[in-house]
């Protein structure tokens, strides 16, 4: 049997990439637009069950148009089952709302889901079962078992927690879990595997690189397959960028470009480092404007050093002149010499200081 893991969609989240209002709105958009694909893909190849594993929204009061998208999916793939596991972003969300007999829920207690050969498992973690699930969950051992929640794995049981040495030898073949918004899999023991689907769509600089969901095959007792499926319709890129030498904006920009792979549909973060040969103004703002027609959006991070000339400060009668001069005579490292050097040219170029 094959079906769908997702989980961590978070319809209605906040964009925290520091976009403009309107392509945060577009973004937004796209999140459901990613859900919707995911769903599309499981109806062409004739998936019947889909699992959510938790974070479905971003809020446990989601906005009405997110639960009228959501609830309308649903709706329109009468010939799919969404088993809807809560997770710690969506824990209140009521699902009375709809009379809906193809969305199958899951509660503090364990539930479970038969499909013939394979069976749906899953409970809601809270503080009044964080421990006592463990014993408590019982799997038939000639059943091919899936194992649904949302938490962080590791070695401790608490809320929010999947403890997974207290999962081992449970009779599990696949554990379908959210909560972390990357794609991984690894093995719980010589009978099954565990995988985090990750999430759609990355929404800020720490959700980078390719997002999607899982396709689950099992054929058999211990034969679990995952297959990740990246569906992002926009990446999230960080890079760093060396520009030593640039002796201005411009050329540091040049540099930029010809370091940085991508496409107009991503986003990219890119830090600036290395020494620089004048002091800086502008060199964010710069960037960030000639980027602007090859990617998406670009945020632009200044980490770079002003490279000091003591000869040219020698008649230098400025503020920065005297400024460089104090700290050049200092008791300090070099490369704290550096580093304060750098803070302070930027402080009084009025510049962005990380």
């Amino acid at each position: 049997m094959k079906f769908l893991h997702l989980a961590d969609v978070h319809l209605g989240s906040k964009i925290e990439a520091k976009l403009p209002q309107d392509k945060t709105e577009e973004r937004k958009s796209e999140i459901r637009a990613a859900f919707k694909n995911a769903i599309e893909y499981a109806a062409k190849a004739d998936i019947k069950v889909v699992v959510l594993a938790g974070d479905m929204f971003d809020s446990d009061r989601p906005f009405k148009k997110d639960k009228e998208f959501f609830y309308s999916v649903v709706r329109n793939n009468p010939n799919i089952d969404f088993l809807y596991l809560r997770g710690n972003h969506d824990v209140m969300e009521s699902y009375v709302e709809e009379d809906l007999p193809n969305l199958k829920t899951f509660s503090k207690e364990w539930t479970s889901y038969d499909y013939g050969e394979i069976v749906f498992t899953g409970i809601e973690i809270a503080p009044e079962n964080a421990v006592s699930m463990y014993s408590s969950l019982k799997l038939d051992e000639s059943k091919i078992n899936v194992v649904i929640l949302h938490g962080q794995k590791g070695d401790t049981s608490g809320k929010d927690k999947v403890n997974l040495l207290k999962l081992k030898n449970k009779n599990i073949d696949y554990l379908a879990l959210g909560h972390l918004h990357t794609y991984m899999t690894g093995r719980l023991d010589e009978r099954g595997i565990y995988a985090y689907s990750g999430c759609l769509e990355g929404r800020g600089f720490d959700e980078t690189g390719e997002k999607g969901f899982t396709e689950v095959e099992i054929s058999e007792i211990g034969k679990a397959k995952a297959v990740f499926r990246p569906t992002s319709i926009r990446k999230i890129e960080e890079c760093e960028v060396d520009v030593s030498g640039a002796k201005d904006a411009y050329e540091a920009y040049k540099i930029v470009r010809q370091s940085v792979k991508g496409n107009d549909r991503d986003i990219f973060r890119i830090v600036l480092t290395g020494e620089i040969e004048f002091d800086g103004d502008g060199l964010k703002e710069e960037t960030e404007r000639l980027s602007e027609g090859n990617f998406y959006f670009v945020d632009v991070k200044d980490k770079t050093v002003r490279k000091i000339d003591p000869e040219k400060l020698a008649g230098d009668s400025t503020l920065k002149g005297e400024f460089i001069r104090r700290v050049l005579e200092s008791d300090e490292t070099e490369e704290k010499k550096s580093r304060i050097i750098s803070i302070g040219l930027k402080a009084l170029s009025g510049r962005e200081i990380d």
